[in-house]
C-alpha cells in the first residue's frame, strides 16, 4: 500500500523547488573562514556531530577554496552558555546552531533570514517553523532540526492486562489504573522534574485544548482549560497512585525514559530518540498520538532547535552560500536519518514520507504539520520557562493548589509580555 504524503506542502511556500543547492555557485570572495558553533546530537565519540560538520565542511570547501568552515560542537549542557560567553566578549561566531536566538535577534545582533538565505531555500521550510524564527514578524531564527512527541506505550506490558491504547483522558487513566492493578511500577510517567518539565506540560495544556499562549501570542498560563488540565492530572493520576513511586516534580525525562527503557512504564510522551533505547533493551513498544481530553487534539507539541547568524564579522555572503549548502535535501535528510530528527524542509520531508527505511520515523512525522512549538520569538521564554521547570510540579503534589500555581507562573509572564511590548 502506498504511504500517504504527510500534507507539509500545505503549510509552506508552494513553490516546488527541491533542487539541491549550493556547492556550485561563488561567493566572490577568498580567504575567508566563517566560524560555527554548533551542538552536539549525537550520543558517543563514534557519532559526535563534529564528524557530521567536519564531513560537510570538507565537502563545502572542495567546492569552494577560499573559504574555510571552522566548527566548534559542544554538548547541549555546555553550547548556549558558549555562544553567549563569545558574545559577551565581543567575539561572537559567524554562524550558531542552538537552542534559542530571540534575545540575540531583539539585540540586534543577527542577520535577517531574507539577507542570507536563496529564496528557493527560504520556501522549502515548513511555514510554521519558519514562522517561529521570526522576532516582530521579521525571520532571524532558521529552523535546523526539529521534533514531535507521541504516547509510548509497553506493548507487553498491555497485552498482559488486555488493553487497547487510549485515545482521550479517560482511557488514558483506566489504562493506568489496569497497568497499576498489573503492578506496573510506573503506569504513566509523568516526568515534571527541572530537567524538561516545560515540555510534558506544554503536551498536556496542549491535549486540553489551550497553551502557553493565545493565537495573538499572548501568554494564557492560567486559561481556565490549563487549570482543568492541572487539576484533572492532580486529582486522576498522581492523586490515585498512577504516576509512580517517584513524585512528579522530581521525576525527570531522562529517568523517566530510562525506567520505560527497563521495562517499568506502561505509558509516557516521548520523542524519536526514545525508540532506540527502547529498542537496545528488547522492550516492545507501540506509539500512537497524545491522547487529548475528548480524543485526538488539534494541536501535538513540536520542538525546534535553530540557525542563527551574526554580523559582527560581516560574511553575509559567505554565510548564505554555506547556509544554502547546508539546507540542501540531500544534507537535511542526511542529518536527520543520523540523529533520527525530523526534518525542517518540505523537500526533505516529502522524501523520508516516502521511504522505507525512514518509517519509524512517520509517526513522528505525520505530527509535524500540526505541532505547535514553545514561543521561542518571545524573549522572555527563556525566564518563563525556567519558572516552569521549578514550580509546575507543585501543581500535583500532595496538597497542592493547580490555580495558585498557574496564577503565580501567569503573574510574571504577564509582567514579562508587559515588559517586552513597551521595549
Amino acid at each position: 500500500m502506498q504511504r500517504r504524503r504527510t500534507g507539509m506542502i500545505a503549510v509552506v511556500s508552494a513553490l516546488g523547488m527541491t533542487t539541491v543547492l549550493g556547492g556550485c555557485g561563488s561567493t566572490g570572495s577568498s580567504d575567508v573562514t566563517l566560524k560555527l558553533v554548533a551542538a552536539d546530537y549525537g550520543d558517543s565519540p563514534a557519532n559526535t556531530s563534529q564528524k557530521y560538520w567536519e564531513r560537510l565542511a570538507k565537502d563545502y570547501e572542495s567546492l569552494h577554496p577560499g573559504v574555510k568552515v571552522q566548527v566548534s560542537v559542544y554538548s547541549w549542557t555546555d553550547v548556549d552558555r558558549k555562544v553567549k560567553e563569545m558574545v559577551d566578549a565581543g567575539d561572537p561566531p559567524d554562524m550558531a546552531q542552538i537552542g534559542a536566538y530571540a534575545d540575540y535577534a531583539d539585540r540586534g545582533l543577527l542577520y535577517k533570514a531574507d539577507d542570507l538565505l536563496s529564496i528557493p531555500v527560504q520556501a522549502d521550510f515548513l511555514g510554521q517553523l519558519s514562522e517561529s524564527g521570526q522576532v516582530r514578524h521579521v525571520q532571524y531564527g532558521i529552523p535546523f532540526a526539529a521534533s514531535t512527541r507521541v504516547l509510548f506505550y509497553n506493548k507487553t506490558l498491555f497485552d498482559r492486562a488486555h488493553l487497547t491504547p487510549p485515545k482521550n483522558w479517560d482511557q488514558l487513566a483506566a489504562d493506568a489504573e489496569a497497568l497499576k492493578a498489573e503492578g506496573v511500577e510506573y503506569p504513566y510517567a509523568l516526568p515534571l522534574g527541572p530537567e524538561e518539565a516545560q515540555a510534558e506540560t506544554m503536551m498536556w495544556l496542549l491535549s486540553g485544548g489551550s497553551g502557553y499562549t493565545d493565537d495573538l501570542g499572548t501568554y494564557t498560563l492560567n486559561s481556565p482549560q490549563n487549570t482543568e488540565t492541572f487539576t484533572w492530572l492532580k486529582d486522576e493520576l498522581v492523586g490515585k497512585g498512577l504516576t509512580g513511586p517517584v513524585a512528579p516534580g522530581k521525576l525527570n525525562r531522562a529517568d523517566a525514559f530510562a525506567a520505560f527503557a527497563k521495562g517499568d512504564v506502561g505509558m509516557l510522551n516521548g520523542h524519536p530518540t526514545l525508540m532506540q533505547q527502547a529498542a537496545k533493551n528488547g522492550v516492545k513498544f507501540g506509539m500512537v498520538p497524545m491522547p487529548g481530553r475528548s480524543g485526538t487534539p488539534k494541536s501535538t507539541m513540536g520542538v525546534t532547535d535553530w540557525m542563527m547568524a551574526f554580523k559582527e564579522n560581516g560574511h553575509k555572503d559567505q554565510i548564505g552560500d554555506f547556509l544554502d549548502f547546508v539546507y540542501s535535501e540531500k544534507n537535511v535528510l542526511d542529518f536527520s536519518r543520523e540523529y533520527d530528527l525530523l526534518p525542517v524542509t518540505t523537500s526533505a520531508s516529502d522524501a523520508m514520507a516516502a521511504a522505507q527505511q525512514d518509517k519509524d520515523l512517520w509517526p513522528f512525522l505525520d505530527e509535524l504539520p500540526l505541532a505547535q512549538l514553545y514561543p521561542v520569538g518571545k524573549t522572555s521564554w527563556a525566564g518563563i520557562s525556567a519558572d516552569i521547570k521549578k514550580q509546575i510540579g507543585q501543581t500535583v503534589s500532595p496538597g497542592g493548589d493547580p490555580t495558585a500555581v498557574l496564577n503565580r507562573l501567569q503573574e510574571k509572564a504577564s509582567e514579562a509580555d508587559s515588559a517586552e511590548s513597551a521595549g
